[in-house]
């Protein structure tokens, strides 16, 4: 077995979409190539809600597929097709825009204003850009868990993992999605396909990951004695883990126990233009995008 090494680290970054709505932009709007065929994701957080209330109104979408996993709270949404539904704490809802959708969002916290979920953007490639759109929503209930002998715990979104299927399918990038839960001090190393593209998003506790010898920490600026130091910091909250090739993940849990999204996928090797929304593989498809979106054209009826 080969360990992957990292080879990038990061932290997710303060920004605001929507109409207002006040998140963490964990990785988009940058090279697509790094995570290829994922383009985008956000953790959106808050114990506020004028930080979300206001969420995210009617916009469109194209040539990507979304997927928005809900850990607390609620978001109700709607589109174009007359489609709406609610997404509950632990459920999932993936996206194929495909040819063209409009839709809204909008969360609504817990019984303590509470609200917590990801969404993650994932390119189509070409021959299926302008696909007829569709969604999968998946109730927590529908998500199987699997937990080995040391107490790690899996939610199988999708793909195949210890033997168990996640409920998502027909996704292009034959993705594997998965929510893990690492126990206090225990190291698991974790299977994963030599050629995928991988990373890790940790969101709770702490922890390392290792490659064949040496810890991971994300460097960061901390105060110490009224001087600013550039340290690793091992906490982990927040971090997006890219790695490199290979068949296994190992993270060292730390006494919190950790807990991250491992996401790997089949990347598309195709040209990106990409407009917010829109993602296309050439600046003409990307104009036509637009003038439909002006002219009223833009959602297909018939596929």
């Amino acid at each position: 077995m080969s360990i992957r090494p990292v080879k990038h680290e990061s932290r997710a970054t303060p920004t605001m979409e929507g109409a207002g709505v006040k998140l963490h932009r964990v990785f988009g709007f940058g090279d697509p190539s790094m995570t290829d065929p994922f383009l985008m994701m956000d953790d959106f957080r808050n114990y506020n809600p004028s930080d979300y209330i206001r969420g995210f109104p009617w916009h469109p979408h194209r040539g990507i597929e979304t997927i928005t996993y809900v850990l607390a709270g609620t978001v109700e949404h709607g589109d174009s097709l007359g489609n709406q539904g609610l997404l509950g704490a632990g459920d999932l809802q993936w996206m194929t825009a495909g040819s063209g959708i409009m839709h809204q969002e909008m969360p609504k916290g817990d019984f303590a204003g509470k609200m917590h979920g990801f969404q993650l953007w994932a390119n189509l490639p070409s021959s299926l850009k302008m696909t007829a759109p569709r969604y999968q929503d998946i109730k927590s209930a529908d998500i199987p868990v699997v937990v080995d002998d040391d107490g790690t715990s899996v939610r199988v979104i999708s793909g195949n993992f210890w033997g168990k299927s996640g409920p998502v399918d027909g996704i292009a990038a034959e993705p594997v999605y998965l929510d893990i839960s690492v126990p206090p001090g225990k190291r698991k190393s974790i299977p994963v396909d030599t050629y995928r593209s991988a990373f890790a998003y940790i969101f709770a506790g702490s922890g390392t990951f290792r490659d064949t010898s040496k810890p991971f920490g994300v460097k960061v600026e901390k105060e110490y004695q009224g001087e600013e130091l550039n340290i690793r910091d091992l906490s982990g909250n927040r971090t997006l883990v890219v790695f490199d090739t290979g068949d296994e993940v190992t993270v060292q849990a730390g006494d919190e126990g950790i807990r991250f999204l491992l996401v790997t996928g089949k990347p598309i090797k195709e040209p990106v233009a990409w407009h917010g929304p829109i993602v296309m593989n050439t600046r003409e498809e990307l104009m036509q995008a637009m003038r439909e979106l002006q002219n009223g054209t833009f959602i297909k009826a018939d596929h």
